[in-house]
């Protein structure tokens, strides 16, 4: 079974930093791009981040760049997001989704074959 699965939300006080991962069983995320989406109350989902399977390349929506890296380790079949001076606004639920497209559109959700289940980060005091 083929299956992505986020960790390391929490609760967290503005300008506080949390590292979430996404963790893959049944395939290897080598021959994926992953990307991270977050979806607040009331709103559309939209792209956060995204990590390329080619070369590494890596690419942030303009609202995170300078604060959260994303990163992969191919050998533990997974891929990190590290998200420092968090803002109230960043609460949301993240999720994790794989492409095997080499160039996706990759803030595009439909570009995407596999999704996790989704983990709340809460920035508040």
């Amino acid at each position: 079974q083929l299956q992505l699965v986020e960790s390391g939300g929490g609760l967290v006080q503005p300008g506080g930093s949390l590292r979430l991962s996404c963790a893959a069983s049944g395939f290897s995320l080598d021959y994926y791009g992953i990307g991270w989406f977050r979806q607040a109350p009331g709103k559309e989902r939209e792209g956060v981040s995204y990590i390329s399977s080619s070369d590494g390349s890596t690419y942030y929506a303009e609202f995170v760049k300078g604060r959260f890296t994303i990163s992969r380790d191919n050998a533990k079949n997974t891929v990190s997001l590290q998200m420092n001076s968090l803002k109230p606004e960043d609460t949301a639920v993240y999720y994790c989704a794989a492409t095997p497209n080499n160039q996706p559109l990759w803030f595009n959700s439909y570009e995407y074959d596999y999704w996790g289940q989704g983990t709340q980060v809460t920035v508040s005091s």
